[in-house]
């Protein structure tokens, strides 16, 4: 398990995380200062417990936009599977109809 040295708004802290994994938890890490940042800009140094929690209020709301864009681009995919294999199964049936009409007048010519 690695430990990672992390700055959020000025602060180290140091964060356990997989082997293999500090690259991306630096990533995180960064992402969050960001928002920190943005928000001292516009609402001062209001407390680190503060601060942290509209960091985290604001980037799970940007999650959960993601969350329902993903849900709706399913439906869509699924809609548009379904719609795909309906499609799939009727050129099939047009296409045994042929067979068997070929078939039939093989047979009686």
């Amino acid at each position: 398990m690695a430990i990672v040295t992390v700055t959020v708004n000025g602060h180290d802290y140091q964060v356990a995380c997989d082997d293999g994994q500090e690259e991306h938890l630096t990533g995180l890490a960064e992402f969050v200062n960001k928002r920190v940042s943005e928000l001292t800009k516009t609402m001062g140094q209001v407390g680190e417990a503060r601060l942290i929690l509209m960091a985290s209020l604001l980037i799970a709301d940007e999650v959960s936009d993601y969350v329902d864009e993903v849900e709706a681009l399913r439906e869509e995919l699924d809609l548009a599977a379904d719609e795909a294999s309906e499609a799939a199964g009727s050129a099939v049936e047009r296409m045994a109809d042929r067979i068997e009409s070929i078939a039939a007048r093989l047979e009686t010519g």
